[in-house]
């Protein structure tokens, strides 16, 4: 999830400005999610001042880890702060144009394998594709954000589908089942035609799964799309599961998967 606060200025060239979204506009979803640890990113909207993530991650404490935006000309010793105050990935943003170019890949991963970090990716499938090279040779894991940005009429069709069902199952990539709603023809979280990619997903490599609300969904906010239903989109996640190995399953995508990848303190299951 994000956190957006006015007070921050947005990087220029930004090209989503949604409103205000605070650490206690989320804790009031939490309750009704019935989530408890939260994983902050920071949005395009700040290119690499990470400052607004960073409050947010003090206030929320050890249920919450941060992923960073960074260009890589930082000091070592900003990288270690950084992870003391909870930063356990660093964002490149390739959908928007702000946030870095594919250039940074490969300088990128190399700051921040010593430190145990991933690189979180967001990009065009076509792009995907032409550095599938890069991509295997890179010395930390990679998590890609929503879906892979794979729209489900794209799924075993595409050269990236098959890419990224690849790096799942060699254990050298993640996946987010968050932001359905994105990669929708019809910008629904209820569209049955994620039901076969989510599916594709979890059948591949479901100990390589997560979830993410996506909160506070700039791409709505600022008038992009319908608003999703927050809710909703665990309800979805439950349909996923419910057909890919049931709880077993959920327990890999909420609690266990995001124990390994950022850090948390196992949950033992109820």
């Amino acid at each position: 999830m994000h956190v957006y606060d006015s007070r921050f200025p947005a990087t220029p060239g930004a090209r989503l400005l949604p409103p205000d979204a605070s650490v206690q506009d989320y804790r009031a979803l939490q309750q009704r999610i019935g989530t408890t640890r939260t994983v902050l990113v920071t949005p395009s909207t700040y290119g690499t001042d990470n400052r607004c993530m960073l409050e947010a991650l003090a206030s929320l404490g050890a249920d919450a880890r941060g992923v960073a935006v960074i260009d890589g000309s930082e000091s070592d010793a900003e990288l270690q702060r950084l992870h003391a105050l909870g930063v356990r990935g660093v964002r490149l943003n390739l959908s928007l144009g702000v946030s870095g170019s594919v250039d940074l890949l490969r300088p990128l991963a190399h700051r921040i394998a010593s430190l145990g970090w991933h690189l979180q990716l967001l990009m065009a499938p076509d792009m995907l594709v032409t550095q599938a090279k890069v991509l295997r040779q890179l010395p930390v894991p990679v998590v890609f954000d929503h879906f892979g940005r794979i729209a489900p009429r794209l799924a075993g069709r595409h050269p990236a589908h098959s890419l990224l069902l690849d790096l799942l199952q060699g254990g050298q990539a993640w996946i987010k089942l968050s932001g359905g709603y994105i990669v929708s023809e019809h910008h629904l979280v209820d569209d049955p035609a994620l039901d076969a990619l989510a599916a594709g997903y979890l059948r591949a490599a479901p100990q390589r799964v997560l979830w993410g609300s996506d909160w506070p969904h700039a791409t709505a906010s600022s008038g992009l799309q319908p608003m999703p239903d927050d809710a909703r989109q665990i309800d979805r996640l439950n349909d996923w599961v419910q057909q890919n190995g049931g709880l077993t399953t959920m327990q890999c995508v909420l609690v266990d998967n995001p124990a390994a990848l950022y850090g948390f303190a196992p949950i033992a299951s109820s």
